[in-house]
């Protein structure tokens, strides 16, 4: 997987959206880290794949009381905006088990609320609460 979520293989980029729906609803994640889970009557595998930056990105977003991330593999989180960090001109969210990269579209979206104040320092801006984005050491 790219660091824009793209799925490869030796051939180039995985096209059909039906075989990234179902590579990306699989994600698991354990200590040795990520791979795709299948379980079939007979078998179950668990295939490890290299990964840029991380295998959980934002596809989707939700703003209503909260802001609700709906993510690659079909969970959904409630956004802590203390936890968003910025690196190399992305944004990110972490969780005690992820780190969850916004991918282009989601950044369009979120970008509306946050705010650079000055050279380096961003802020995200929800319901009268200012929240200071951090860097990704």
């Amino acid at each position: 997987m790219d660091k824009h979520g793209q799925w490869q293989n030796d051939h180039g980029p995985i096209e059909h959206p039906r075989v990234i729906k179902y590579f990306n609803s699989c994600i698991r994640k354990d200590d040795m880290g990520y791979f795709v889970h299948q379980k079939t009557e007979n078998t179950e595998e668990k295939v490890y794949f290299s990964y840029e930056d991380t295998a959980i990105f934002v596809v989707r977003i939700r703003f209503e009381n909260d802001v609700t991330l709906i993510l690659n593999n079909g969970d959904s989180i409630i956004l802590d905006p203390a936890k968003l960090y910025t690196a190399d001109d992305s944004l990110f969210a972490k969780t005690a088990n992820h780190l969850i990269k916004f991918n282009t579209g989601t950044l369009l979206k979120i970008s509306k609320y946050l705010n650079e104040v000055k050279e380096g320092e961003l802020f995200f801006e929800w319901k009268e609460n200012s929240y200071q984005v951090q860097k990704l050491p």
